[in-house]
């Protein structure tokens, strides 16, 4: 398994593979991450990312059943692996332990 270390934009999309649960396909992801970022989400992008998450063991896919609406082509679902799950709580612990020592950024308790 390649290295764990997670790039922002690869942070944004196992997060939303996660919030997709079993609708996690690239189109899906595009949508949704275009929806919460108020970026562009470029599929090809995405189907990079995608390809180097399940490279490092992170995330894994499946084909789901061929359908009419598609002209009989599958769509690929994907799904957080345990160690893409360790890797985002470990990426919120580290980011949340630098937030809370930043000098008037403590928001806790904070509206």
């Amino acid at each position: 398994m390649k290295g764990t270390n997670l790039g922002e934009f690869e942070e944004l999309v196992l997060l939303t593979i996660a919030a997709l649960v079993d609708e996690a396909y690239s189109v899906a992801i595009c949508d949704e991450l275009e929806k919460h970022t108020g970026r562009s989400a470029k599929l090809g992008v995405v189907h990079a990312v995608l390809n180097r998450l399940e490279e490092k063991g992170l995330a894994k896919s499946k084909l789901g059943d061929a359908t009419s609406a598609r002209g009989g082509k599958r769509k690929r679902y994907y799904e957080v692996t345990h160690s893409g799950k360790v890797a985002l709580t470990r990426s919120k612990e580290v980011r949340e332990s630098i937030w809370r020592i930043i000098p008037g950024f403590n928001l806790e308790g904070s509206i």
